[in-house]
């Protein structure tokens, strides 16, 4: 009989909800072999994720937090309903390689890797599309540089723009930009190796963020999508990710 795995955070919502869901799939069969069901927030699907040794498994997550988006909403009426029927969404995440004084650590990034200004200073750095310049120097808070599935997170909060999952494209947002103050950032396509340099590492140091590891005393900071790690999550029927990110779009700010 193939039985989910079921894991969840410490909190005591994510514990009641697991306890339901184990109760009541225990005498059921699952054709997927491999479905691991996620309890908790945002924050606890993307750190699941990234600590998965298995690529072929199927991820469906169950809300207990705030927003939720990466989630499906718990419901104890159509619980069994929607795992079966649920449909799979592929996604890759970005690779950060981060160069420092003393080696380079590469990490995976969900939604976004930020690059924060790590002092009173504002942040001064270049970036580059493979070799050739997006801007030659940003002055600002930091910048952003994005997935589809992340484009609703943090870059929306910097008015960066929202991507559709099949877009194929990256997004790079500027953090309260200084100079130049009108640059609003640029869509790269996701094939893309971007390239963004500390311009004065000593006056004006930065951090690099990978969804929510961060490393200080960045230099050098090289992002890409890795397409050859494909996470499969599940999402009810007629709410997939595409559909959140649509919403998203459609809505006006009040």
């Amino acid at each position: 009989m193939n039985r989910p795995i079921i894991i969840s955070d410490k909190n005591n919502k994510s514990l009641k909800i697991k306890r339901f869901v184990k109760k009541s799939i225990q005498d059921k069969n699952f054709v997927r072999s491999n479905l691991v069901i996620v309890i908790g927030g945002d924050g606890f699907m993307l750190k699941t994720l990234k600590k998965s040794k298995k690529l072929s498994n199927l991820y469906y997550g169950i809300n207990s937090g705030n927003y939720g988006f990466l989630m499906n909403t718990f419901s104890k009426k159509n619980l069994i309903k929607n795992l079966k029927r649920s449909k799979v969404t592929t996604i890759s995440p970005l690779e950060m390689k981060v160069f420092d004084k003393q080696k380079t650590r590469k990490y995976l990034a969900i939604n976004e890797v930020s690059i924060l200004r790590q002092s009173r200073q504002a942040a001064s750095v270049s970036i580059k599309g493979g070799s050739k310049f997006i801007i030659k120097k940003l002055i600002s808070d930091g910048v952003l540089v994005s997935t589809p599935a992340g484009s609703t997170a943090y870059n929306m909060s910097v008015h960066g723009p929202i991507l559709s999952l099949n877009s194929k494209k990256i997004s790079i947002a500027p953090i309260s930009p200084f100079r130049p103050r009108r640059w609003k950032g640029k869509i790269v396509s996701d094939q893309s190796k971007i390239i963004i340099k500390n311009l004065n590492p000593v006056k004006r140091p930065i951090s690099a963020v990978a969804d929510n590891i961060e490393v200080r005393n960045a230099k050098s900071i090289n992002v890409r999508i890795n397409q050859k790690i494909k996470f499969k999550l599940l999402y009810d029927k007629n709410r997939s990710l595409q559909k959140k990110i649509k919403l998203e779009q459609l809505k006006k700010e009040i």
